[in-house]
């Protein structure tokens, strides 16, 4: 008899072991990196493609998983119960139950799990194949619950898609950026570059460019020397010119080429025809993504480009360096003007220029304000409040108190921003 129940407790604890291996090969696999074994894979670690292979079909994985887990589990505790009630007789279904549990709960589930999630990708490795066995013998199995659980949720309605994401690529990957942000694994300046570059296929030209009032530009039929002067003044090395209307664009001046026009003239300025220095302007419609007007700065290896809406009238103007700047951040050289356009204050308010870009104040401060309904922090605080505040007049959304303090005609030019408390203080990095 004693030969017998010691026979017993081993094959339990070899079943409560067994047990153990599904439970942490399942925690490892559904928690391993793909991007880090796709590059193991890559690299030619044959361990690392059956990781791939496996997580490609995770439904199947996880499916045949439980299977093997439940199976075992019910198995040790029928051992274990018949072996108790030969010993103890009625009273051993209440010792199986209670011994079973506590041996199952902490060595076949939290110890396995535990230690699979501490090093997700390593354990993997180490479990593949484990798991790749255990999917080849239960993987039919697997298939057929996976059907019947698929065919009775949609008796509910429900449409379970087999390895569907909820999520796209670059959810998964701006969300994994923001988790490590928060982890303190990436800095501040990598995840703003990463989600710059995300956000490309996102964006408009016309959420970025620089608008018509804003635009530096030279009229054609001024005398030459003053569009000269205006066009050596400027911080700019690329003016649109206009003739008749400032939103009748009919060249673009390179300063390079007007210094060049100068010396071959001798510096006649009477021998200069602006028209003949400018180059003929790129107009493109103000809905092009960033990606494709990126794009299509490298194919025609243009610096600059004119944004019209539907109707062919002049919006602004794009260049190469606002698209990089979305994703590297401002870019500032020697004849850059140093205005941000906001200024933290002592008390941890901001002052804050109306026109200054909601993308930008996200940026420079690490807000979270909304930018989908307007593209400035002036046009922000009309979508909110459905009107053109006055002077003085105070609001509070998103988390901050916002209060206008100048305003030219219907133009919000200036506002105080003061974080609530408990929200992120103003910090420019």
């Amino acid at each position: 008899m004693n030969l017998e129940i010691w026979i017993f407790c081993g094959i339990i604890f070899l079943l409560i072991l067994m047990s153990a291996l599904f439970s942490g090969s399942e925690t490892a696999l559904t928690a391993v990196s793909r991007a880090r074994m796709h590059r193991l894979a890559k690299r030619g670690d044959d361990r690392a493609a059956v990781v791939e292979a496996l997580i490609e079909k995770r439904d199947r994985l996880i499916g045949v998983m439980l299977i093997g887990n439940n199976l075992i589990n019910i198995l040790a505790s029928s051992l274990t119960t018949s072996m108790l009630l030969t010993l103890f007789g009625q009273a051993g279904v209440a010792y199986a139950t209670a011994i079973m549990t506590v041996l199952l709960v902490i060595f076949a589930e939290v110890l396995p799990k535990s230690w699979a999630i501490s090093s997700p990708d390593r354990n993997s490795l180490a479990l593949v194949r484990f798991a790749q066995i255990v999917v080849i013998l239960f993987g039919p199995l697997s298939d057929l619950v996976n059907w019947i659980v698929r065919k009775i949720l949609g008796l509910f309605g429900i449409n379970l898609a087999a390895g569907a994401s909820m999520l796209s690529a670059q959810e998964e990957l701006r969300g994994a950026v923001d988790l490590l942000h928060k982890e303190g694994s990436v800095v501040k300046r990598d995840r703003d570059q990463i989600g710059g570059l995300l956000d490309l296929r996102e964006l408009e030209v016309y959420d970025v460019m620089i608008h018509r009032t804003d635009m530096d530009s030279v009229n054609a039929d001024d005398p030459i020397e003053t569009i000269i002067n205006q066009i050596l003044a400027s911080r700019h090395t690329r003016i649109p010119v206009w003739k008749d209307a400032n939103d009748n664009i009919i060249g673009v001046v390179h300063a390079k080429d007007l210094v060049r026009a100068i010396r071959d003239a001798n510096r006649d300025f009477s021998k200069i025809n602006i028209m003949k220095v400018a180059t003929k302007p790129w107009f493109v419609p103000d809905t092009t993504t960033l990606q494709d007007q990126l794009n299509a700065f490298l194919r025609r290896k243009a610096h600059i480009a004119i944004v019209v809406d539907e109707y062919g009238d002049v919006q602004g103007l794009i260049t190469l360096e606002d698209i990089l700047e979305e994703i590297v951040g401002d870019i500032a050289d020697e004849h850059d003007i140093d205005v941000q356009g906001c200024r933290p204050q002592p008390d941890g308010s901001v002052l804050v220029d109306g026109s200054v870009p909601i993308r930008d104040l996200n940026r420079a401060l690490d807000w979270n304000l909304p930018d989908a309904e307007a593209t400035t922090i002036a046009g922000l605080v009309i979508h909110e409040t459905q009107s053109i505040p006055k002077e003085k007049q105070a609001f509070t959304f998103h988390g901050k108190r916002f209060t206008i303090l100048r305003r030219e005609k219907n133009r919000i030019t200036r506002l105080r921003i003061r974080p609530l408390e408990g929200d992120d203080k103003a910090k420019l990095t």
